[in-house]
């Protein structure tokens, strides 16, 4: 593992340059505020550890008065013409664009990813934008005759209301957009809060969103460490009538739960558990190819990440040292240079999980092909590491990895490979690799998931719903079906 040293690559002057402009308040009713105690939290670097800035931390009385501003703005901003939604999302996605690069250096200061997978980020996240400036003029009731000829059925849909946006470390700025997006398209405000460890691109976004023309009010920005306080204050307000989060599905049953008590319409995108079959007919070069997306797309710290290799037994071999080979390749380091493929994870307690499921693994018997130890010095890199005769109760079979890590195991037939797969309580997403379409299709329509990658190693796409089944999450972000997760319908009965 090549390790690039954070001052080769992130010098103060860059540091200044990147984190100058951003803002470090709360973000409440269009004005930038501290909080109400005057607290602060801290934004570290995963590659050093070290703190790069502080930011204020929101209070439950702070999201009191943020709910009070969606609350207050939401009428305004539900009777704006469509069009007019359409065109501040529209130049939100302009801005953005134009400023991808000090986003994505941004996003590599505080997340950790490497500067290449930030950038993806960024295109991937200013996208939603996009997408929803085109769905927020498209957003369609119905009319019929009732069966029995007596009225007609009048079906119209409205803003749902006070949107609470809940959102992960991992990607902290599509996981924002693919919320806000769709919420603002369909005539809701919205307030997030996203996670502690990387609140300086929510921040940044709401400052963007502010700018292309977005109303005092309608996007409101929490950063807290304070979350359980935080979000149950605002879940029991009764103006707030749609919860959105993403993240583990253990705080998600907490949050439904919570959401519960005001019986708020809840959207759940959680863990994942994704399994990763190639078959013997595949085209290995390309399996291993889309093996290193699936697997190494943010250093594996993605829900959607494979984390269990199915390969079946007779190019089983091949495949790992084929996949080693790729993987031990990878630059790692920190910072800002564009040659590092790999980043640290995001904090300490990140990598002490990836460390346990490796070191009970191979306890149990695995053998590590390439990485398995810790390396020494700053930041909380771990290093890429792939697993071969991995028993079937394995830690890192049965628990979400969120690491650089790939753990094969042999299969010898179809039917064992999909019994394999489906063997999780998560649901979100499977790959397929075969060079036969008719057993690809097959063995897609037999996977616990709602999303399947056949023959290719990402599924992700502002154009398509994304979402999972089973513990792995409810409802569907990303294309049409995503801005009627902030909509309701309202019947009317008329007879003319």
């Amino acid at each position: 593992m090549t390790v690039v040293g954070p001052t080769e690559v992130a010098p103060a002057d860059v540091l200044a340059e990147v984190l100058g402009g951003v803002p470090r308040q709360l973000f409440v009713g269009g004005r930038w505020r501290p909080a109400t105690d005057g607290s602060t939290l801290d934004v570290l670097d995963p590659a050093t550890g070290l703190r790069l800035a502080e930011v204020a931390n929101a209070t439950p009385a702070d999201a009191d008065a943020a709910v009070a501003s969606a609350a207050g703005a939401l009428a305004g901003w539900s009777a704006t013409a469509p069009r007019a939604r359409a065109e501040v999302l529209r130049r939100a996605f302009e801005l953005m664009t134009d400023r991808a690069e000090q986003l994505a250096r941004l996003i590599v200061l505080e997340n950790g990813k490497a500067l290449a997978d930030a950038r993806s980020e960024v295109a991937y996240a200013a996208e939603f934008f996009r997408w929803y400036s085109e769905e927020a003029v498209r957003l369609l009731g119905t009319v019929q005759t009732s069966p029995s000829g007596s009225n007609r059925i009048l079906v119209t849909q409205r803003p749902i209301g006070v949107a609470v946006l809940v959102t992960p470390w991992n990607f902290p700025a599509a996981m924002a957009t693919r919320k806000i997006g769709p919420a603002l398209a369909a005539g809701c405000t919205v307030i997030l809060k996203p996670a502690s460890e990387t609140p300086l691109t929510a921040l940044a976004i709401a400052a963007l969103l502010a700018e292309a023309g977005v109303p005092d009010g309608v996007v409101n920005v929490l950063p807290s460490n304070r979350s359980g306080a935080v979000v149950g204050r605002m879940l029991d307000d009764p103006r707030v009538r749609k919860l959105s989060f993403t993240g583990s599905t253990e705080v998600g049953r907490v949050l439904l739960a919570a959401a519960s008590r005001t019986v708020v319409s809840a959207s759940m995108e959680l863990g994942g558990n994704a399994p990763f079959l190639v078959f013997s007919d595949a085209d290995l070069t390309d399996a291993v190819a889309g093996a290193m997306v699936a697997k190494m797309r943010n250093g594996g710290e993605a829900c959607t990440a494979a984390n269990r290799f199915y390969v079946q037994a007779g190019v089983a071999e091949r495949f790992a040292a084929l996949l080693a080979a790729e993987m031990a390749a990878l630059r790692t380091g920190s910072g800002l240079d564009p040659a590092v493929r790999l980043g640290p994870l995001v904090n300490a307690a990140s990598r002490r999980k990836v460390a346990d499921l490796v070191d009970r693994t191979v306890a149990l018997g695995a053998t590590a092909l390439i990485g398995a130890t810790v390396p020494a010095g700053p930041g909380y890199f771990y290093p890429p590491t792939v697993l071969t005769g991995v028993p079937p109760q394995a830690p890192v079979l049965t628990e979400e990895i969120f690491g650089p890590v790939a753990p094969i195991v042999a299969f010898e037939t179809e039917d064992e490979a999909v019994e394999l797969a489906n063997a999780t309580e998560y649901g979100l997403v499977g790959y397929v690799y075969t060079g036969d379409l008719a057993r690809g299709l097959r063995v897609s329509e037999r996977l616990e998931a709602g999303m399947v990658g056949l023959n290719r190693g990402v599924v992700s796409d502002p154009a398509a719903p994304f979402g999972g089944v089973k513990q792995s999450g409810i409802g569907r972000e990303g294309g049409h079906e995503g801005v009627l997760e902030y909509l309701e319908s309202q019947y009317i009965a008329v007879d003319w």
